[in-house]
């Protein structure tokens, strides 16, 4: 018998096709509720916190609330953990960590604030793809 610590199995890493497949998701919920210019970034060999960044906007309140509270409901339905949610009760700013992928739902103003887009390319445009425009 081999001692393991309990911990072990939570602490790998999730097969590469769930994360596509959690990514995937995220992009297909965020354009059946209409987002905004959404983008995706890579994160893989830019940082270790997840394999996706994903930035969208709302173009109100309402709408940013209704799509993260709907993808995080879709992503509980489909892989069983409810993703974390910040931002929430202002909606001017929700972001949903689902571990492998982050995704940002902004107002257009306060996206255009924080322009995280250019932070996390890294000057490299040609990483960040446009997956629909609004």
């Amino acid at each position: 018998m081999t001692d393991r610590p309990a911990d072990q199995a939570e602490t790998r890493a999730p097969p590469l096709a769930d994360v596509e497949e959690l990514h995937r998701l995220v992009l297909q919920s965020l354009d059946d509720d209409q987002a905004q210019e959404v983008v995706s970034i890579p994160l893989t060999g830019k940082s270790s916190i997840a394999d996706h960044m994903v930035i969208a906007s709302g173009r109100s309140t309402r709408q940013v609330a209704s799509m993260a509270v709907k993808l995080s409901d879709k992503i509980k339905a489909r892989f069983g953990k409810a993703p974390r949610l910040e931002g929430l009760p202002a909606a001017d700013w929700v972001l949903i960590d689902a571990d492998d992928v982050i995704v940002h739902i902004f107002r257009p103003e306060v996206r255009n604030f924080y322009n995280l887009e250019r932070m996390w390319a890294f000057g490299d445009d040609s990483n960040a793809s446009a997956s629909a425009s609004g």
